[in-house]
């Protein structure tokens, strides 16, 4: 049976690449983008809306389907500030998860990130952690989620920190013990969230790492 998406982060690095291989699939009949910005491409399959994330709640009549992809993500300097970014990646994605949820779309698909912690003493680790377990007490059949290393792909914008580290934890991860904290590319995890979509599961599952690859 072909199935309904609703994706939001369709404009980010792996948003992008799911949003490409989702209109692509035969199994996938309708995508229904909500985002932040025009989308750069156009498909008889694609249904993109420009929406407010502050005021998420006057969109829920669009937030219906089999699937629900959660690719929101920022970064503390691309926000402006720690508070800017926890309203990117945790207030715009629990309200949308909740609504997704109240609106009975069964499969939700996260992208999270390695080492999410709610008890971490990194920020960002904490808030991952924290979405993570507001996004289980909801009332999903089914909620995948993944926790991808370092994040492969052509972005848009620079950041040095991810660059240098693409170079240099490929090698390191040569060492014994380190091959599954490898970075992963977008196409990569995009085609494991398709694969995991589409393969009708009704349980939660948490996809760490080097489970992450095809």
């Amino acid at each position: 049976m072909s199935k309904t998406a609703v994706i939001i982060g369709a404009t980010g690095l792996i948003g992008s690449e799911l949003l490409r291989q989702l209109l692509e699939s035969s199994e996938i009949e309708k995508v229904i983008s909500l985002s932040r910005r025009e989308l750069p491409l156009n498909s008889a399959k694609l249904e993109s809306h420009i929406v407010d994330f502050q005021h998420l709640d006057q969109y829920r009549h669009l937030i219906k389907g089999d699937l629900f992809f959660s690719c929101l993500g920022t970064t503390k300097k691309k926000a402006g500030s720690l508070s800017a970014q926890r309203k990117i990646d945790f207030e715009y994605q629990l309200e949308a998860a909740r609504i997704a949820a109240s609106n009975s779309i069964p499969h939700y698909l996260l992208i999270s990130s390695s080492g999410a912690n709610p008890k971490s003493f990194s920020s960002y680790l904490k808030m991952k952690g924290e979405l993570e377990d507001r996004v289980k007490a909801l009332s999903f059949q089914c909620i995948s989620i993944f926790q991808p290393s370092l994040l492969m792909g052509e972005r848009k914008e620079h950041r040095f920190a991810e660059e240098l580290g693409a170079k240099l934890l490929p090698l390191l991860c040569r060492l014994p013990g380190l091959r599954k904290f490898r970075p992963i590319s977008d196409r990569q995890l995009a085609s494991k969230m398709l694969e995991i979509a589409l393969a009708g599961r009704s349980a939660e599952q948490v996809y760490r790492l080097d489970e992450l690859f095809l």
